[in-house]
């Protein structure tokens, strides 16, 4: 049967939704099987809503990759959590992701609050990290968070050895309406390649730079020129808060910077399948947190970003 004919294909929407660093990122990347969502141990990575597109069978699983849920503080937090419960209500099942050895946190607690406004939507519980504790405390854990909310279903896995993911998977797969796919097969994101590109050096930055200015900088991809040889070249501002961040960012003798360009360019080169020109830029822009054309970059909604 055809992946066209609708009778025979499944296809629709799957919201992870979870406090920061709960491994949302790293699931929908074990999901897809490409990486398509920044994953670093800071909290607070994700910033657009990326999805990623896994065939299961006859089935099209369409993920929404959704900022971590936690309390904000500025306008970009605001719209990323907006971002976040957005994500959720329109997708046709959503999975709660939590960390079995954090268990139920006070974020935790305050999802499963907001989680019985999602009226008609299939709910899932995955419990991630399950090799940080010992089945009595993982059982626990799971009749514990069953007995404050109906989830459809719960699994036990990790996102990160790949443990009870395709369990997860087949049964999304199942789980979505029966329709014609909603992307062409060989595409994994419907999130542009500047964007991705961005992303990845933004990753870069972030493992490198530990405190909190990760935060207070976004990367954009300015240029994309596709070269007669099959290469690409990728020029990418870095937009900072303040002067002294520049500093930082660029490192003693630019030797931060540089190290940054040459890792986004070998993941990049390794993503693409090509060679790529990476040429980035710092540049200072104090305002940039409250300028609504860098939302609308990261896939925001300025609006959602006011008090």
């Amino acid at each position: 049967m055809s992946k066209d004919d609708p009778m025979s294909t499944r296809a629709g929407f799957v919201a992870l939704i979870g406090e920061p660093n709960a491994g949302k990122s790293t699931l929908l990347n074990r999901m897809v099987g490409a990486k398509v969502s920044i994953v670093t141990h800071k909290v607070q990575t994700t910033r657009a809503r990326i999805r990623g597109v896994a065939l299961e069978g006859d089935s099209q699983v369409v993920f929404v990759d959704t900022p971590g849920l936690f309390k904000p503080r500025r306008r970009l937090d605001r719209a990323m959590v907006a971002a976040a419960w957005g994500g959720a209500a329109d997708a046709d099942v959503v999975v709660l992701l939590i960390e079995a050895h954090r268990g139920i946190t006070e974020g935790v607690e305050k999802i499963l609050e907001t989680l019985t406004e999602l009226e008609g939507r299939r709910v899932a519980l995955a419990i991630n990290k399950i090799d940080r504790v010992e089945a009595p405390v993982l059982l626990g854990l799971t009749q514990a968070m069953n007995e404050r909310y109906a989830f459809a279903e719960t699994f036990m896995i990790s996102a990160e050895k790949g443990h009870g993911v395709q369990a997860l998977r087949e049964w999304l797969a199942a789980e979505m309406p029966e329709g014609p796919w909603l992307y062409p097969e060989d595409q994994i994101a419907d999130l542009p390649m500047r964007m991705i590109a961005a992303e990845m050096t933004r990753e870069k930055l972030t493992l490198r730079l530990h405190q909190e200015l990760p935060y207070q900088l976004t990367v954009e991809t300015e240029n994309w020129e596709e070269r007669q040889d099959g290469s690409a070249r990728i020029d990418q501002i870095v937009y900072v808060a303040r002067d002294g961040h520049k500093g930082i960012l660029l490192g003693k003798k630019g030797e931060t910077i540089k190290a940054v360009s040459t890792a986004a360019r070998q993941e990049l080169e390794e993503f693409l399948g090509r060679r790529v020109h990476l040429f980035l830029q710092v540049k200072v822009r104090e305002n940039w947190l409250e300028e609504a054309e860098r939302y609308s970059e990261m896939g925001l909604d300025f609006k959602d970003g006011n008090a």
